[in-house]
């Protein structure tokens, strides 16, 4: 489990976009936010990827910096991009079991007769500083509830505000 106020794991993965997604190498003004999503098979990750990427301008210009990032592979990857209505949000692909567990997120098999992969993670939203130690975490073992970003948003102007510190460090 990570612990908030401690550095996170560095991601270096693949981008829909034929770029390359770097953790460490991101300078957000407040914020880095990774939404974790099941991937392209999801429904539910479908809704809630869309609703953020029609507001990514109210995660930017508060300096958050948002990417979406799955296990799915560059095929399915690129048909989420291709077919969700994502805006410009940033989507990043080929996150390894192993580095999804190091995020300790939850890792499901496929159901006989879905269009899942053989594995994939479940779903989990990390907001970090620009020094990349974790400030906010939520991990689920289903879909079936994703924080609201109304709530999320306002949070985080508190948070900055109000200098507001990283809690959980005693997990």
């Amino acid at each position: 489990m990570l612990t908030p106020g401690q550095k996170v794991p560095d991601i270096d993965l693949p981008l829909t976009i034929q770029a390359r997604f770097e953790l460490s190498k991101q300078t957000p003004q407040n914020f880095t936010m990774l939404v974790f999503y099941r991937g392209s098979h999801c429904p539910i990750c479908r809704s809630y990827l869309e609703e953020i990427g029609g507001r990514l301008d109210d995660f930017t210009s508060r300096g958050i910096s948002v990417f979406a990032i799955s296990m799915d592979d560059e095929k399915r990857a690129q048909k989420v991009d291709e077919d969700w209505s994502t805006g410009d949000l940033p989507l990043v692909y080929d996150l390894s079991e192993d580095a999804a567990r190091e995020w300790g997120l939850y890792i499901s098999e496929k159901r006989e007769g879905s269009e899942e992969p053989d594995t994939f993670s479940e779903p989990g939203l990390f907001i970090l500083r620009p020094d990349m130690t974790l400030f906010f975490a939520v991990t689920q073992s289903a879909p079936f509830t994703r924080p609201p970003l109304d709530q999320l948003l306002d949070a985080l102007d508190y948070a900055k505000k109000n200098d507001y510190p990283a809690r959980g460090s005693l997990s």
